[in-house]
């Protein structure tokens, strides 16, 4: 598989990253089990033999038992710490914690950050996250308690990079104006389906159109080096053959996918990812498929090869219009 080198640090990526949420499903406080444990070592060595090396978590996943369960895929594949990058993400809290009237809330609180990154190495069984982000935005957050954090996790070697999940240009900016360490991730929501970040860039100067929030967010990330990932970057199978989308606009985009895929000989899961790898930002999609099967396939979405017309063609289909 190819590679990205993250801007202003010396990891070297798989264009495709696997997610690590479903390793469990149980999001309750149920110890993991011995099926789950196989089912993780399976699914790790197929991510590993098709050359994924970076592996994304989040300290709620499954109530942390996501990463309890990669912890065990640590201890049990012999020097599999030393041939990847560790990813996580915090600032999530649930309800009812810790106090049973407590909302679900975000929490970029020093004492938090520094709280959550100590729970997340612990599950993991590791000494340190090769990159931090920050799960979604807290409204409440002071940068400058961020920083401190941030410079305790580092100076510590708990955690090499820094960066963010589902944050705008703007709030990447407040932050990277307090913190020290370059923030060198941002992790969105980007699909063929979820187009908009991408699709945005025609819109300058229209009228209406499918996205009135434009955010400019890929542009600010490749202007200041920030490597830009995928969630959810096969909109969680709704543009398959098989979903039967009720709109006209999805259900022909499916059947463009399910063309191409024919004509290439690959999924349509390499065909939707494929879309996102074409784009020149440079883009890294984070798969978190169980079937270890559909995992293959969609790896091989790095030799796609959609041509420029495919792609507009594509992007055409499932906004049910051309470019203006």
């Amino acid at each position: 598989m190819k590679t990205y080198r993250i801007p202003r640090t010396d990891l070297e990526v798989s264009r495709i990253a696997y997610g690590c949420m479903s390793l469990s499903r149980a999001w309750d406080d149920a110890p993991i089990t011995a099926t789950e444990i196989a089912t993780t070592l399976k699914l790790v060595a197929t991510a590993v033999d098709q050359g994924i090396t970076l592996f994304d978590h989040a300290d709620i996943y499954a109530r942390g038992k996501s990463e309890l369960l990669f912890g065990e895929a640590l201890r049990q594949i012999p020097g599999l710490r030393d041939r990847i990058v560790l990813q996580s993400k915090c600032g999530i809290r649930f309800a009812g914690e810790p106090e049973s009237d407590s909302p679900v809330r975000y929490d970029f609180s020093r004492e938090h950050l520094l709280h959550s990154v100590e729970g997340i190495l612990r599950r993991l069984g590791t000494g340190h996250l090769d990159i931090l982000l920050l799960h979604r935005p807290d409204l409440l957050a002071e940068p400058a308690e961020i920083a401190e954090a941030f410079d305790e996790l580092y100076r510590s070697g708990k955690v090499r990079h820094f960066g963010v999940s589902n944050h705008s240009a703007s709030q990447i900016a407040l932050l990277q104006k307090h913190v020290d360490q370059p923030l060198v991730v941002n992790q969105i929501e980007i699909s063929l389906l979820h187009h908009y970040p991408i699709s945005e860039g025609i819109l300058a100067n229209q009228c209406g159109g499918d996205y009135a929030g434009a955010t400019g967010i890929l542009d600010y990330c490749r202007q200041h080096e920030i490597l830009v990932q995928a969630w959810s970057p096969l909109a969680s199978g709704r543009l398959s053959a098989s979903a039967k989308p009720d709109q006209e606009s999805l259900r022909n985009a499916s059947a463009m996918v399910a063309q191409l895929a024919a004509a290439k000989g690959l999924s349509q899961e390499a065909i939707l990812l494929g879309w996102l790898l074409k784009h020149p930002a440079g883009i890294q999609p984070i798969v978190g498929t169980t079937n270890p099967d559909r995992l293959i396939s969609a790896c091989r979405a790095d030799a796609t090869g959609l041509s420029r017309e495919e792609w507009y063609s594509l992007l055409a289909a499932v906004r049910g219009a051309g470019v203006p």
